[in-house]
């Protein structure tokens, strides 16, 4: 499978991956430097209970947006994989498309807030 093959508009697969490889390393950063500022402000388990959550929210938000970007490019991988040996023959169903089409509706949701 070729990693430059156009999948939409300007997207490439190797596009996404590159995507997915460059958000978990800038989230990995954001989070890291978050935590740093937000240590000193804890004193006391009151403040634990308050600020612990507002980072698990902000962890979850992340893994998130890359597993649906996982997702997306398993399924773009499978259908070009079937591509190349099959014109006719699909290899995900017509729920995987839906799911698909969730995914990406969601993600442009998440890039516009």
């Amino acid at each position: 499978m070729s990693l430059d093959k156009l999948i939409f508009k300007d997207k490439k697969f190797s596009d996404i991956l590159e995507e997915i490889y460059t958000n978990q390393k800038k989230k990995s950063k954001q989070i890291t430097a978050m935590i740093r500022e937000l240590q000193p402000l804890i004193q006391d388990t009151g403040d634990a209970t308050i600020i612990v959550p507002l980072i698990r929210e902000y962890l979850d938000a992340g893994i998130k947006n890359d597993d649906h970007l996982i997702k997306m490019a398993t399924i773009i991988q499978r259908i070009v994989n079937s591509q190349g040996s099959a014109e006719d023959t699909l290899l995900i169903s017509e729920e995987e498309i839906e799911q698909l089409m969730e995914e990406v509706n969601k993600l442009e949701d998440n890039n516009s807030k």
